[in-house]
């Protein structure tokens, strides 16, 4: 196993520094660890476990299993992005790996990750091919949050577009070519030291979600490229750490889609973004009350009456839920 303990000062850098941000999910951090050490057979690699504020007793297990991981324990949940930020801090390695504790590299993604980027220098970001656990494809390219896009997406244009390289949602896009894009999930992302240096890290007024499309269109205006590769491999689950309070993670969701449109295109922007948002959830909803009307299961009808409730919870929340102020 090439899991090291954190190099001396004056000692080469390893090639990466791999960061895990956990919450609760102990078995997946530690079946993620179990395949990271796997996957890092052919490279030199510091480990970084960051914990916000578990409850299931992940950080004993962590440190147990793996005594030569860094572990960070927070008292209070800091957010995904503050606690990445924790973890660049004391981090020496030429690469950082950001991987969700629900994501789980094949043996040898690691290394092309690493390969991939050292053969293209521009290369800030460079992203895997991502699968979900039954194997079919799992988006993990995407382009920016914009007005522009909302309003394609709400109205399905996006749907007539799909394959266009610029207007289409990546939803087509069969994931198998090397591509530069906007950005890449951050279940399971490589980052350039050089990137890193430029930038720094992750606005922490982003407290979950919308912080690695931030990050990297800061990495992008940097002059750095973000790149897709399918060449690495990686299995990801997807909220995991959220699974158990949908509500609250949607909140956090939309306060941070808010918080990314307020920074990138202003109030204007962000009064737009809403309005093709309140337009798009109420056509959705008279078509789930449609359904509802028209379905003889009663499953059928529960689904179509949880889906109307989210749409009406949707329309009222871009209509009245207005932030004060956005990030700098």
């Amino acid at each position: 196993m090439s899991i090291v303990p954190p190099p001396a000062a004056d000692a080469t850098p390893p090639d990466l520094s791999v960061v895990i941000v956990s919450y609760n999910t102990r078995e997946m951090t530690l079946e993620c660890l179990d395949t990271l050490a796997e996957a890092l057979t052919r490279l030199d690699a510091e480990v970084f476990v960051v914990d916000n504020a578990s409850t299931d007793g992940s950080v004993d297990a962590v440190r147990a299993a793996y005594p030569d991981a860094v572990v960070i324990a927070n008292d209070d949940n800091a957010g995904f992005g503050a606690a990445n930020n924790q973890a660049f801090a004391r981090a020496a390695g030429r690469y950082l790996l950001l991987l969700n504790s629900d994501a789980f590299p094949e043996p040898r993604a690691l290394e092309a990750l690493v390969d991939f980027a050292e053969r293209h220098p521009d290369a800030g970001v460079v992203g895997p091919r991502t699968l979900c656990p039954d194997g079919s494809l799992q988006q993990s390219c995407f382009h920016y949050p914009s007005p522009w896009l909302a309003w394609r997406e709400n109205l399905w244009l996006h749907r007539l577009m799909r394959r266009h390289p610029r207007f289409g949602d990546m939803g087509g896009w069969p994931h198998d070519e090397v591509r530069e894009v906007d950005f890449v999930i951050g279940a399971c992302m490589l980052v350039r030291r050089d990137a890193y240096d430029a930038v720094g890290g992750f606005d922490e007024r982003f407290f979950m979600y919308a912080e690695e499309s931030d990050w990297q269109k800061r990495i992008g205006a940097a002059g750095f490229g973000v790149w897709f590769t399918p060449d690495a491999v990686v299995t990801h689950i997807g909220g995991a750490s959220g699974a158990k309070d949908k509500a609250r993670i949607n909140n956090h969701f939309f306060d941070s889609l808010d918080a990314y449109t307020l920074k990138h295109h202003g109030r204007f922007g962000l009064v737009n973004l809403r309005a093709a948002m309140a337009i798009g959830c109420a056509i959705r909803a008279a078509g789930w009350c449609g359904a509802g009307l028209l379905a003889r299961a009663s499953d059928r009808r529960e689904t179509a009456a949880a889906k109307l409730r989210l749409m009406r919870w949707l329309v009222w929340r871009q209509l009245t839920h207005w932030p004060r102020s956005a990030p700098a």
